[in-house]
């Protein structure tokens, strides 16, 4: 597993190489890049890159890093410019975050977008889960207690439950949940976290009406932390926008329907670009 050293942040990431089509595929709090190794084995053709975020599963500390949706956008940026990433396609999933990679001025090397089953609009942090981690953010101790409930199974498989349809594998829960346990990541959890008021007083997704490159918007049909209208809502906002349904999903679809979501984003990377108008 290679790691890339950024100037604000050292980041473990899966990168297939080669020169095929670049993809760049994005995760959310407590998870890892591993969500995406179903879909990574199902695009064999295009080089997937998938960095570990410093969202809390992470096991690099980024301690002098600002740990914001807008710093972390930033980073991304910086992940393609250390890269020389160009004409990539950029997929979100459950993080919303980055949307505003447009809003910020940082998309000129995005050609493509996909918005997976994602935080937007007012949704941030999104659902119950999100809205529960940023308040045990705000105690003192919170999270370290949180981390601990971690190691009983049991708990893990509620988590489980609430972010996907189908059930995930207890030693993928237990790797995501490990690297909390250290203060020092738990504290990048914690300054990231503790940061979002609670109802959202911000819209995440407005600065995407500029973005006029192909789009794709897939949304779970099972989802319980995504609103349902969240996804009309983006595909209207988005001028190319595709709007699909995936079944039986949950907020993790690259892990409940890899198949699927490969093949849309197969479809996705050949939808040509409309001229600038």
């Amino acid at each position: 597993m290679p790691a890339l050293d950024l100037q604000t942040a050292t980041l473990d990431l899966t990168d297939t190489g080669g020169d095929g089509p670049a993809l760049v595929l994005l995760h959310g709090p407590l998870l890892d890049r591993t969500i995406w190794d179903g879909v990574i084995d199902r695009l064999p053709d295009m080089r997937c890159i998938a960095p570990t975020l410093p969202l809390g599963a992470h096991r690099h500390p980024a301690p002098e890093n600002e740990l914001t949706n807008e710093s972390l956008t930033r980073l991304v940026a910086d992940l393609l410019v250390a890269l020389d990433l160009r004409e990539v396609t950029l997929v979100l999933n459950d993080w919303g975050g980055a949307q505003i990679i447009v809003e910020l001025g940082l998309a000129d090397r995005v050609t493509r977008l996909a918005l997976v089953a994602c935080e937007a609009f007012d949704n941030v942090p999104a659902g119950q889960p999100g809205r529960m981690l940023a308040r045990m953010s705000r105690i003192p101790g919170g999270l370290a207690v949180q981390a601990q409930l971690t190691k009983l199974r049991a708990v893990r498989r509620r988590l489980a439950a609430s972010m996907a349809a189908h059930p995930i594998p207890d030693e993928r829960m237990r790797r995501w949940f490990e690297p909390s346990r250290e203060a020092s990541i738990r504290e990048d959890l914690r300054r990231f976290s503790a940061r979002f008021p609670i109802p959202a007083t911000r819209d995440w997704s407005s600065g995407l009406a500029a973005f006029t490159g192909p789009a794709l918007v897939a949304w779970a049909e099972d989802d319980r932390m995504m609103p349902a209208e969240h996804g009309p809502r983006l595909a209207d906002l988005l001028p190319d926008a595709e709007l699909v349904r995936i079944p039986d999903a949950a907020t993790l679809v690259p892990l409940d329907q890899p198949d699927l979501l490969a093949r849309h984003l197969r479809e996705l990377v050949q939808r040509p670009v409309r001229p600038a108008a």
